[in-house]
Formats: C-alpha cells, structure tokens, sequence
C-alpha cells in the first residue's frame, strides 16, 4: 500500500495545545473533572462542554503520534509503548501467576479498536437464568431507556451500518450515519459459507469514515486498522473526532497526568491529587462535580487507593465481580492466502447463537456471539511464539484467517480487582491485584461458539484450525457497577457512588452484565445518559 509522501502527522498540532492547557490550568476551579479520556470520560466530557460547562480531563497517558510508522506490523497495540509501560496489574489465576498492562493513551483503547460499535440486545438487560449466581446483578434501566443514547453515540462517532440483517438487532430510532464498505473477497467467501449453512451473517457497525468528512482523510482499506492506531485518521476514534474539538470549544485536557487519590470531606470530594508522570509535586484540582472513568480496572484502583470504600453502603463489592467475556479467536488455515489482496476484512458477525443453540440446550441458552476478525500481524505472532518457530511463521500466516468468539461470562464475586498496599509504584498508588478464574459453564459457552466458528471457516475452505485463547482484559467491565439495591451496588441507577454526593463513574466498571458483545458503544451511551442528568444539575 502507497503511503503518500503528502501524509501529514495528526498528532502534533494536538499535543502542542495539551501542553499550552497544561501551562494554563493550575490550581483553578472547575465545574467538572473528568478521570479518563476514553469512550465514558469523552463522551461526559462531550455533554457538559455542550452544556457550557468548564471541564478539566486528567489523563494519564500521552497522544498517540500518527503517520506512516502506524502501518508497520510492529504498531500493534501490545507492541507499543502505550501498552508496554505504565502500572502492571499482577493477575492471580489459580495457581498461575502472570503480569498484564492497560492502554495509556489520549483517547484510550479507542485508538487500537477495531472500530465495532455494538448495541447490547434488549434481553441483556432481562436477568437471565443461566447467569444468574449469588451476585444477582440487575440492570437499574431497560434497553429503551438507553436507546436514544444509543443513537447519538452512533452519530458522534459517524458508524457505518447496515440494518436488518442481525436477527437479534434491537430497535433504532435512527438510520446509521453512512453505508459500510464493500466485502472484502474474504469477508464474501465467509458470508457465502455462513449462508450455506443456512445462517445470517450480517455487517458489523463500525465507527469508520468512507467518505471525506470535515477535513478527515477516507478510510484506505488497509490491513493495520483493528489493534492499530490509523495512520490517516479514518478511523472515529476519539483522540481523532472528540477530543481535539472539545479542546478547541473550551475544554482543558492534562495528558501525561496521575490522579493517585480522590480527597474527601464530609459527602464530597474536595479535589483529586495528581501529578505529572515525568515527575514533580502533586498538585490538588478542585470542580463541583468529579467524573471517574479511567477504566473497569483502574477506576476501583483509584477508589480502593483513596480508602473511598469506608464511604459507600457496597464498599466491599467495589473491585468484584470483574467480568471479561469468555473470548477466543479460531484461525482457519487455508489453501489460499486471505490477505493476498491487502484489504480490511473485520466487517462480518454471525449472531445466530447469541441467545443459545439448540445442540447445547444443557447450558440454558445464551451463548455469545461470532465475529469476524482480520489476518493477524506477523509481529505480533512472532511475539508470542516460541524463538525457534518464529522464522517459520511468515508463510504461515499469509494463510489465517479468523473468527472472535465471546461468550458472556457469569459475574463472580470472587473475580475481582484488590490492592496491594506492601507494594506502592513511583507515585504511591498500591498494586493492583487481579484474582480472576472463568466458571464451567463460561468455558462451556465457548467451546460452543467455537465449534460452530469452525463449521463456518470449514465451509469457507479451512484445512485445520487453531484456537487461540484471549487471555487479555480488553473487554473488562462490572467492577463498580449500577443497580437499584444500596447494598449491593456501588452505584446507584444514576451512577452517582453511593454515600458521596458530588462523586460519579461512567466507564465500563458499571455494567452490571457483559452481554456477548463488544461494550464500547454502551459505555458510550450510558455516559451520555449520565451527563445529561449532570448538565442539568447547575
């Protein structure tokens, strides 16, 4: 693929004013601060700039730089510094003990995505049997309620769809903002396979740009788009849409910025500590209202490290019931090479078992879902393989390619997010220990999806097959999550923490259920929901 000697960087003009901002706050007062620029804390962010409000954004990490270098193998998302630095997470799993590292970026995971912008179902907010255990987490609203910010989410984030195809698509009160891509020839070859065996494969929503649109370069098809930041900036990722015009309205962003603890007088935080990672004093800012959305997995850090747990009616729940989706990727080797026209093929989803299959009926329906995934990168392969096969692994994997199961994970009490106070990083802040192990019926669930991925990559011309199990936390959400009873949410239905009056969390650690599909757009639509009400608590 051309890269274009006329490719101009989109990153620098950006990180200039994040420092010119940086110079400027200082000890002000705010009206919000939001922790976290990725999909809760901008789209927050989106609705109170909206509202004329004055908002500080702390970040911990720095702007992705774009340009030419986003398309080599070696920009993938766990290759590069915005995943191979910052805190560790020691994860306990079992007996097996391993060490993982979130994204830390402007604009969070939303850079790497793949761009798939999936409404949960209606039913996923229905409690379901087979997954309900001692947790008993409830959704405190229903699918309608967070439709129409669905929709809006959708058109902040230009997706391109395509509707009626899905056979458990929910209702849409608005059309797609543009008309998706058309299939790759491997995408094409896997619709024909999944039709043949009488399924219903449907497009995949994607917050991608086709089409020139303000200034923004067209997506150019290529193959390092999902897990790599875009090159051109096709892809509606937030640090390319929201934030930059958000910093142009008004609103002051702190990249490289530590919240290490949330200060608390009374029912009210009366500021966040912070500091900048390369070091020096912390600094104390203050706003009337304080919006946390670092993470699932560094939200309750932060409020464990800030002993906010004592505060809240549910403070011993905070950190549990860490969900992850129960995911694995199955690689058809075929005869022919998939990538041998180098264009993007995550465009397909396959939603026919979502709510169970009639050969595993034991595990009481609801399963998951099958979506399409793109050849992977050779370097991120060889990453992962052992030193004397990697020199084999080019050929190989010209001939993969794939389809991502998840399967939705029960809640667990158990599977949770602690702290460890006998071991502090540079800036104080405790280890964050992760104890998470699935149950047997989520393991069960996704043997299930992958059986019947294979039936599709076989009837797409597969040889043999390899499963790969995720063992990431990308999809993590439900560590401090919403619901109707005090005494076993942290949250109320508004996501204000209980026990604090000025305090609220919209990231991905409210959900009280993962569903089986990507959470990006809910996390998405519930802050808009959130900060509506905010907006109008003047």
């Amino acid at each position: 693929m051309p890269l274009g000697s006329s490719l101009s960087s989109l990153e620098e003009p950006q990180a200039e004013t994040a420092l010119e901002v940086q110079d400027r706050t200082g000890n002000e007062d705010y009206d919000a601060i939001v922790i976290g620029s990725g999909f809760g804390g901008t789209m927050a962010a989106q609705v109170l700039v909206d509202a004329g409000q004055r908002v500080l954004m702390l970040e911990r990490g720095d702007w992705v730089r774009r340009g030419p270098h986003n398309w080599e193998s070696s920009a993938s998302m766990h290759l590069t510094p915005y995943y191979t630095s910052g805190p560790g997470y020691r994860v306990e799993e079992g007996r097996h003990i391993r060490s993982v590292r979130g994204c830390h970026c402007v604009g969070g995971p939303s850079v790497f995505y793949g761009g798939v912008s999936l409404r949960f179902r209606e039913a996923d907010f229905l409690p379901h049997p087979a997954l309900a255990n001692e947790s008993t987490g409830r959704w405190p609203l229903c699918y309608a309620e967070l439709e129409p910010f669905y929709s809006r989410a959708e058109a902040l984030l230009h997706v391109a769809g395509e509707a009626g195809l899905d056979p458990t698509e929910p209702y849409h009160s608005a059309p797609y903002a543009q008309a998706p891509a058309p299939l790759s020839p491997t995408a094409e070859r896997i619709r024909d396979a999944g039709l043949q065996l009488r399924l219903a494969p449907f497009r995949l929503p994607l917050a991608i740009s086709y089409s020139p649109r303000d200034g923004q370069a067209p997506c150019r098809s290529c193959t390092t788009c999902d897990t790599f930041a875009c090159a051109v900036g096709a892809k509606n990722d937030l640090a390319t849409t929201l934030l930059p015009a958000l910093i142009r309205r008004g609103m002051f962003l702190r990249a490289n910025t530590v919240a290490r603890r949330l200060i608390c007088q009374g029912r009210r935080v009366t500021a966040v500590e912070a500091c900048a990672t390369a070091g020096g004093a912390p600094q104390a800012f203050r706003a009337r209202q304080i919006i946390l959305a670092a993470g699932a997995l560094a939200t309750p850090h932060l409020l464990l490290a800030s002993d906010l747990h004592r505060h809240n009616p549910a403070g011993h729940l905070i950190g549990c019931n860490l969900m992850r989706h129960c995911s694995a990727i199955v690689f058809g080797v075929f005869p022919w090479r998939p990538n041998a026209t180098p264009v993007f093929h995550k465009q397909l989803a396959f939603n026919d078992y979502y709510f169970g299959d009639p050969e595993w009926a034991g595990l009481g329906g609801k399963l998951g879902h099958i979506q399409q995934l793109p050849t992977p990168p050779l370097a991120l392969v060889q990453s992962r393989a052992p030193a004397v096969v990697r020199p084999l692994l080019g050929p190989a994997v010209d001939h993969l390619t794939g389809l991502l199961v998840m399967a939705e994970d029960q809640p667990e009490e158990s599977n949770h997010l602690g702290v460890d106070w006998s071991a502090r990083d540079g800036f104080g802040l405790p280890q964050p220990v992760i104890r998470h192990q699935y149950t047997q019926r989520d393991r069960a669930a996704r043997r299930a999806l992958v059986r019947r991925a294979k039936q599709i990559l076989r009837r797409a011309g597969a040889l043999f097959f390899h499963v790969h199990e995720i063992d990431t936390f990308s999809h993590a959400i439900g560590t401090v999550r919403m619901g109707e009873d005090p005494a076993r949410s942290p949250l109320d239905p508004h996501c204000r923490f209980r026990g604090l009056d000025n305090l609220y969390v919209v990231d991905a650690s409210v959900l009280p259920s993962a569903a089986s599909v990507n959470p990006s757009l809910t996390i998405a639509a519930n802050a808009l929901r959130v900060a509506e009400r905010l907006a109008g608590q003047r």
